[in-house]
């Protein structure tokens, strides 16, 4: 739900005329009914609730990277390598951020011009334009909170969805490859996602150009698409070409720690309801109606992951209800704001029995070595949880339904299963082409120029102590 409205309060003097000078001209062109009903608009105000809600948010979101993540993945991994994973984490949010503010803002939320549907473009390149006076509409009328919160809360997205990637090849790929593939990947996949999803923009906060799903009427609250299924593609097809891990199926590979895996999944939670609830933009019923589904569907989906597993195995381990916990964290993404608690609840019990036969048949029978399952998790859970967007938002099935932005009423409707499901899986397959096909590219690149993975004895040896020249354990 977090869309881009137009984003600029206007300044002063001849600033604030060059600012507004496009979209007064498009206003002129406008009928008149449109231009009525744009004058009769209230003007935008702070909100100090709103703003101090996305400040929060934004810091739970980075909660879930650092420590959250970082941890989750370094318990999963061996000893020898628990600190590449740490560092990897980290230093993927540090560079995301830097390039977010620099040029990656600009491409997921300005107009593109004639390459709109899939890009935008550099106009706030540097964050130019964006400072103390400018503002991000939210969906109340008149209300808005400030362009920098807005911006921080987005970077924290971009900075998380490229860490999860890297859990699907850990244990054997090179630092150097995973900086230089997420400054590609944020450029060429993820900023392009975004603005594909979330943008929409043009002379008033209620019409205007569109990213290209977000013009199908595909749904995505928080980021299913955005965050999920594009890092969970891109996991397996990095995993893939990445290649398995030496002595995999032979040696013991098995996680290092599940304390810490635990307390991971534990902070990611945490976190998500900044992810999650803040995605509203707002501190209203809308934010309160994303949290409870956050509380629910994790919920469930951690008790379905632990009775798959009692059938199948004849116990319910730890890692299952890790696991658990975040295919519903997962699931509940895209449609947080637009389902009701009962509908999150039947998501939760659904996505664990897909991703646990994904993770523990399809791996195998297929033989890739995704990591920390990042494609068995994020990647189908996300598919899952878009596909099942289209059907629990049907205000009959206890969904909020969806709001009708091209107006300024704000009236929920609906336009039919049948439909909201076709336009969530063209989002899908939009995003998984694009993503699995643009990934793919970029490994090569990678590989070319720096190549992707460690030698065979910095493998065995530990990647802690071959790459960074530090051990997380001394005893």
């Amino acid at each position: 739900m977090q869309f881009n409205r137009i984003s600029t309060l206007g300044r002063l003097g001849a600033a604030a005329a060059a600012l507004l000078a496009p979209a007064v001209a498009f206003a002129q062109t406008a009928a008149a009914p449109a231009a009525e009903a744009a004058a009769a608009a209230p003007a935008m105000t702070v909100d100090k609730g709103d703003t101090t809600w996305m400040l929060i948010s934004s810091i739970l979101v980075l909660l879930m990277i650092v420590p959250g993540l970082a941890l989750f993945y370094g318990g999963l991994v061996r000893a020898k390598n628990m600190l590449s994973v740490l560092m990897q984490v980290m230093m993927i949010a540090a560079v995301a951020m830097i390039v977010w503010v620099t040029y990656g803002y600009s491409l997921a939320f300005t107009d593109g011009g004639s390459m709109n549907s899939f890009i935008g473009g550099f106009s706030k390149m540097f964050l130019a334009g964006v400072d103390t006076t400018t503002m991000s509409e939210s969906f109340t009328k008149g209300a808005a909170i400030p362009e920098l919160a807005f911006v921080c809360f987005q970077m924290t997205f971009a900075a998380i969805t490229p860490a999860l990637i890297i859990g699907a090849f850990a244990e054997r790929i090179k630092f150097s490859a995973v900086i230089l593939f997420t400054i590609l990947w944020l450029t060429f996949v993820y900023f392009p996602m975004a603005h594909m999803v979330w943008f929409w923009g043009g002379p008033s906060a209620y019409s205007g150009p569109t990213g290209l799903i977000f013009g199908f009427g595909a749904i995505d609250f928080a980021g299913g698409t955005v965050v999920h299924i594009n890092a969970g593609i891109a996991g397996l097809v990095g995993a893939i070409m990445v290649g398995k891990r030496t002595g995999f199926g032979k040696d013991m590979m098995a996680p290092h720690s599940m304390t810490l895996t635990m307390v991971g999944a534990a902070l990611l939670w945490v976190g998500w309801f900044g992810f999650n609830a803040g995605s509203n933009l707002e501190a209203n019923a809308y934010a309160a109606l994303a949290m409870i589904n956050t509380f629910v569907a994790t919920a469930a989906a951690i008790v379905a992951w632990a009775l798959v597993e009692t059938f199948a195995r004849g116990k319910a381990s730890m890692l299952g209800a890790a696991s658990g916990a975040v295919a519903g964290l997962v699931v509940i993404t895209p449609a947080a704001g637009f389902v009701g608690p009962m509908g999150a609840i039947i998501m939760g019990l659904i996505v664990s029995p897909v991703c646990y036969f994904f993770v523990s048949t399809v791996k195998n029978k297929f033989g890739y070595d995704d990591t920390a399952d990042v494609f068995g998790v994020h990647g189908i859970g996300g598919i899952i949880g878009a596909i099942l967007t289209g059907v629990f938002v049907n205000p009959a099935l206890g969904g909020a339904g969806i709001v009708d932005y091209s107006t300024a009423d704000f009236a929920a409707s609906y336009a039919g299963t049948a439909t909201q499901v076709w336009a969530q899986f063209k989002g899908v397959i939009v995003t998984l082409l694009w993503s699995g096909i643009g990934s793919a590219i970029l490994y090569k690149i990678v590989d070319l120029i720096v190549g992707l993975r460690v030698t065979v004895e910095s493998e065995r040896e530990g990647l802690d102590l071959a790459t960074h020249g530090e051990a997380a354990y001394h005893s």
